[in-house]
């Protein structure tokens, strides 16, 4: 699962949105979160024009940009609107996983980042949009590239929680569900939980 997926998923059963995610281990390896944050961090522009992510168009008098995670063309402004609606979404997400350089580029997203493209909104350029540049293709690399093995979607309303197996979230009605299968799935990983995650009235099922 890709964490861009998270942006758009509700609750099957009673439509809840945003759930909270809490991500157990990534498909990716470390290197691979090292090189993208290497790039944005050298602000190396050249390279980022050549991967040819973020997608802009003048069309005097307006810019429109589209990327990986905005993939309707949108003028600038409609285009920071939503992706700093992107950026707010992961204050729902909690990294749980090995990897300390995932943590750092979800930490630098939610604060860095979002900072300055909020900055960047109050005054939007099309002049100066390479300002920015950097921030817009870290969350796509971020977003897009990153890939969720195992975890937990949880929605805090109705306190059911679906897993993430093998990249797949397994968001089936209760019914349908495997409760041998699922208890041994959170007790494998009850140690990445909190104990209060736990004293919840969890469903359809709780160790």
């Amino acid at each position: 699962m890709k964490p861009w997926l998270f942006d758009i998923l509700a609750c099957p059963i009673d439509k809840h949105f945003p759930l909270k995610l809490f991500i157990f281990t990534y498909e990716n390896k470390p290197e691979e979160f090292e090189s993208f944050l290497t790039i944005y961090e050298k602000r190396d522009i050249e390279q980022i024009k050549k991967e040819d992510i973020i997608k802009i168009v003048k069309k005097d008098p307006n810019l429109y940009l589209k990327d990986n995670v905005i993939i309707e063309k949108n003028t600038l402004e409609v285009y920071l609107d939503l992706i700093i609606s992107s950026l707010n979404e992961l204050i729902n997400i909690m990294d749980k996983s090995p990897y300390d350089i995932s943590k750092k580029c979800l930490d630098i997203a939610k604060t860095d980042i979002k900072q300055r493209i909020l900055e960047f909104s109050k005054n939007p350029k099309k002049e100066k949009i390479e300002e920015i540049l950097p921030e817009l293709y870290f969350i796509n690399k971020l977003k897009i590239e990153s890939e969720i093995k195992s975890g937990i979607l949880f929605c805090e309303n109705c306190h059911r929680w679906f897993p993430i197996i093998e990249t797949i979230p397994q968001m089936l009605p209760d019914e349908y569900r495997d409760e041998q299968k699922e208890i041994e799935f959170l007790k494998t990983n009850k140690n990445l939980l909190d104990v209060e995650f736990f004293n919840q009235d969890l469903k359809p099922f709780n160790i």
